[in-house]
């Protein structure tokens, strides 16, 4: 079994930043891939970005240009470094992991943005 649990999320104001944590513990062996997803109140959920074991990422057109996916493989853990940060990214940001022991979801996290 793997855990999967976020960390980082708050209240900050536009323009602010937040680094998002993403940690899996347990039993696996190698982690394949690892999602952040997103979904605010009254919206479908949202992939925002995309790390790969070999270290390619991906990011949403939404959040292109603010957001920068990175992992350190010695922690299992993954980051989510979002800057210029909108009232429109207020959201419930979970992580998503990819393992050889199959797939798993973390809590979430809540990422609220506003003045």
């Amino acid at each position: 079994q793997v855990q999967v649990v976020e960390s980082g999320g708050g209240l900050v104001q536009p323009g602010g930043s937040l680094r998002l944590s993403c940690t899996a513990s347990g039993s696996f062996s190698t982690i394949y891939i690892t999602h952040w997803h997103r979904q605010a109140p009254g919206k479908q959920r949202e992939l925002v970005a995309t790390i790969s074991k070999s270290g390619s990422t991906t990011y949403a057109d939404s959040v292109k240009g603010r957001c920068t996916i990175s992992r350190d493989n010695a922690k299992n853990t993954v980051y989510l470094q979002m800057n210029s940060l909108k009232p429109e990214d207020t959201a419930v940001y979970s992580c998503y992991v990819v393992a050889t022991q199959g797939a798993f979801w973390g809590q979430g996290t809540q990422v609220t943005v506003s003045s």
